[in-house]
Parts: C-alpha cells; sequence; structure tokens
C-alpha cells in the first residue's frame, strides 16, 4: 500500500484537494475530512484506471513540510 501526499485548498463553497504524483486527480467536498475521504476514493479509481489501461502507476515521491513563519 502507497501513501500519497495530498494538497488541500479552501475554495468558495468548500475544499479541493489534489495529488502532485497523480496529475489530474483531484477531489471536492465541504470539509476538509469530507475532502480526504474524496481524495482517497478518487486515488483508488485514478490508480485503477491505470492499471486496466495497462499504465505505470506512479511512486510516491512529493515530500511535504510546513514550516512557521513570522
Amino acid at each position: 500500500m502507497s501513501r500519497y501526499v495530498i494538497l488541500i485548498e479552501p475554495g468558495h463553497d468548500g475544499y479541493g484537494a489534489w495529488c502532485p504524483d497523480l496529475p489530474g486527480c483531484v477531489a471536492l467536498g465541504d470539509t476538509v475530512d469530507e475532502t480526504i475521504e474524496e481524495m482517497r476514493g478518487a486515488i483508488d479509481f485514478h490508480l485503477d484506471g491505470l492499471r486496466a489501461e495497462g499504465l505505470p502507476v506512479p511512486v510516491p515521491s512529493t515530500v511535504a513540510a510546513s514550516v512557521q513563519a513570522a
């Protein structure tokens, strides 16, 4: 099982998420928790589609960190 970094951003009516290692794989939700769950499903769907097409599944390579700024 792989762990992919997702980025979550607030929008006008909720949140959007995307995965840098899986271009085109996105999800929306009303809350952060809902967006994470939707993204989990989107990633599974995306990876299943790649496998079905015989395409390589990208290895997670994005590293995330947060920094505190003054």
